[in-house]
């Protein structure tokens, strides 16, 4: 049945690139599942991951959310552990934390870390790593102003980060969101994407971008308007 359903939307798209705003509300407009799907956004840029001084990544506050609640895991100590349960963390703790994910827990969708405590947080990286978790402190989850850092991340914090391929691919929001605030956040992301451009990219920064729902068609979108701008 969602075959048909996805041909159906298919065929609503007209064969040309369209803009991110139309793009978003076009993918809103022709939403079928029977659950509330992720819009995400899909971009190839013209960099070689393997270079360090062209990784790209950085974070962006969504001005609408992502849509969903997010379980929050601090690992630190002092007071830094009861500041980031006030901060609305799920799991705050330190040792007796890292010792639990090294046993198998994984019952959260984000951790946040003090750097005193990054020699035992370490050797969690082939447990985190994999699954995108590990504290970074150019994501803001390694840092001592813990508060902030569950705020952001229960407000809707989105990490972005390129793939071997030169591909970011990112969450933006809900499909139970209104077009406009899909189309805001779309904007946010697409922005920051672009203010995390390396000073060592040459030529075409934005290759391709696409917009979809999680079970809709992908949108080309005109990423020349989106550098233009």
């Amino acid at each position: 049945m969602s075959g048909k359903k996805y041909r159906a939307a298919k065929q609503e798209l007209e064969q040309r690139e369209y803009t991110l705003e139309e793009a978003v509300l076009a993918i809103h407009r022709l939403k079928f599942a029977q659950f509330d799907e992720t819009a995400e956004l899909a971009v190839r840029l013209g960099v070689d991951p393997r270079h360090a001084d062209q990784m790209v990544r950085g974070t962006v506050v969504l001005p609408n959310g992502l849509g969903k609640e997010v379980c929050v895991c601090v690992i630190a100590s002092g007071d830094k552990v009861k500041e980031g349960e006030e901060a609305g963390a799920e799991h705050a703790g330190g040792d007796d934390l890292v010792e639990k994910i090294q046993g198998g827990w994984m019952d959260f969708d984000a951790v946040v870390a003090t750097p005193d405590m990054m020699k035992g947080v370490g050797k969690l990286g082939r447990v985190l790593g994999p699954r995108g978790l590990m504290p970074n402190p150019k994501a803001g989850t390694v840092t001592f102003d813990v508060g902030k850092a569950v705020t952001e991340i229960k407000a809707g914090k989105v990490e972005f980060r390129v793939d071997k391929n030169g591909v970011i691919h990112a969450p933006f929001g809900k499909m139970s969101f209104s077009g406009d605030q899909l189309v805001e956040n779309a904007q946010s992301l697409v922005e920051a994407v672009i203010r995390a451009k390396p000073a060592s990219a040459k030529g075409q920064y934005l290759r391709g971008l696409f917009i979809s729902s999680t079970m809709g068609p992908g949108i080309r979108i005109n990423v020349a308007q989106l550098e233009a701008k």
